[in-house]
């Protein structure tokens, strides 16, 4: 492919599942210098609602503003000494960090121009592999088969973030680039009644295509858990595949992709998922109210776990 230094030789997947989303390589640029401000200077243009990826590593705690990732989609950062990976692909409402570390060598990503399944697919600039982030899998080029290793990133509120997270710094408007932060280039998007973009695989039926769920995979096996059926139970407590999770849900964060103003979009609530095992022991939860108390010690919890 034109432009590309990438070596099409190694792939583990067919060319034709890749599809052109639009914008050509790094079209929508990520952000490689980063920079962050305290919580009162965030407070000034982040309302209480709008969702933030929560990400803390080594005792470093950073929130990244939905309203600025749906315009960028990848940031490389360094948090707590640690190489990571932010991202966001508004195409399928998802925020999943990665350590960007693989066999000693730090990559850099960027956004491809292509996606796969509707999902954004990554590029690497040391060997120009594309990845698809999802997964965290390279399908084409040298690092082929090779996955990143996936960290613990929840969306939440900006208020949540703030209450469990109190030392925390936020990512700055001020990105070197002039984007419209705060608006939703997506509107309507996330109505799980309308078909998902550039997306050609079957669908089941089992759900709305679009519907959204809290997803997890456990030695091979994946399991979702829509969040129609965590609004109504708060807490579930489930075996998948031999592990017992617990998955907690509860409302107060915004929809990134709901109106044109995302401080002004629809309450959809967040989650987050847990190994039950706590030294040993299984814990069993139920929600009370924005907490979560388990049967076995009388303990609240967050949503943080």
């Amino acid at each position: 492919m034109i432009g590309w230094k990438t070596d099409f030789s190694y792939h583990t997947v067919p060319f034709a599942d890749f599809l052109s989303g639009g914008p050509p390589r790094d079209g929508i640029r990520p952000l490689d210098r980063p920079t962050f401000i305290t919580q009162d200077e965030g407070d000034e243009w982040l309302s209480a609602l709008e969702p933030v990826i929560s990400f803390e590593m080594n005792g470093e705690q950073r929130a990244y503003p939905l309203q600025i990732l749906i315009w960028h989609e990848v940031v490389n950062d360094v948090v707590g000494g640690v190489p990571v990976t932010v991202t966001f692909c508004p195409l399928c409402n998802s925020a999943i960090v990665f350590e960007r570390t693989v066999d000693g060598r730090v990559l850099d990503f960027g956004t491809s121009g292509n996606l796969r399944n509707s999902d954004l697919v990554m590029w690497d600039r040391q060997t120009e592999s594309w990845w698809q982030r999802l997964t965290g899998e390279a399908l084409v080029g040298r690092m082929a088969g090779t996955k990143l290793n996936f960290l613990a990133a929840p969306i939440m509120s900006w208020q949540d973030f703030k209450t469990h997270q109190p030392d925390g710094l936020v990512l700055s408007k001020d990105t070197g680039f002039r984007r419209n932060y705060g608006e939703n280039p997506y509107v309507g998007y996330d109505r799980i009644d309308n078909p998902p973009f550039l997306y050609s695989g079957n669908l089941d039926g089992c759900l709305q295509s679009k519907e959204r769920v809290a997803a997890i995979t456990v030695d091979g096996v994946d399991f979702a858990f829509p969040f129609s059926i965590l609004a109504e139970e708060g807490a579930v407590n489930y075996q998948t595949n031999g592990v017992d999770v617990a998955v907690f849900f509860k409302f107060g964060t915004n929809s990134a992709l709901g109106d044109a103003q995302i401080s002004f979009a629809a309450d959809i609530g967040t989650t987050a998922v847990f190994n039950a095992i706590l030294k040993g022991q299984r814990l069993t939860f139920t929600a009370a109210g924005d907490w979560f108390t388990d049967a076995e010690t009388g303990s609240t919890w967050n949503i943080l776990g």
